[in-house]
């Protein structure tokens, strides 16, 4: 069975996002989505929301495991016999620094990366971009799966 992990903290997700996941999952048998724990940042969605959000956007795929993680990402392969990461790559600053962290991964385990160029459409976008357009808020709508916009909104006070 061919496995692979989309890693990010998701917070939340984006159309861009889900368009590297959707991609992988026509590639891979089972694409895991790792919601990685970073202690040190707070998140404007809990894990648990992110989680259940992910879930619900990637359904229709019908391939795709959602879980959370907290530490290294090549632990959390090597755990589940998960061979490639798949990273989307928006611009030649994305791969100078996903590069050294496919070396790493790849030094550290033996996980192979796999980079996939963002659709242009979403060459642009992040969460964090997404979160302060919205908190001033400018219509992000077009840039994240309704479910996701609604509790965008919620969360943000603006529905």
């Amino acid at each position: 069975m061919r496995r692979a992990v989309c890693p990010g903290s998701f917070d939340p997700i984006t159309n861009g996002h889900l368009d590297i996941i959707a991609r992988a999952s026509k590639l891979y048998d089972v694409v895991h989505v790792a919601v990685m724990i970073n202690q040190s940042k707070k998140g404007l969605f809990a894990i648990e929301e992110r989680i259940a959000l992910i879930r619900e956007v990637t359904a229709e795929f019908g391939n795709v495991e959602v879980e959370s993680f907290h530490g290294l990402l090549v632990d959390f392969c090597k755990q589940r016999d998960i061979p490639a990461i798949v990273k989307g790559l928006r611009a030649v600053s994305d791969f100078d620094y996903e590069l050294q962290m496919a070396q790493m991964n790849n030094g550290l385990s033996g996980v192979e990366t796999l980079f996939v160029p963002t659709n242009p459409t979403y060459s642009f976008l992040s969460s964090s971009l997404v979160k302060e357009v919205a908190t001033w808020g400018g219509d992000v709508s077009h840039l994240l799966p309704p479910a996701v916009h609604t509790a965008l909104m919620e969360r943000l006070g603006k529905r």
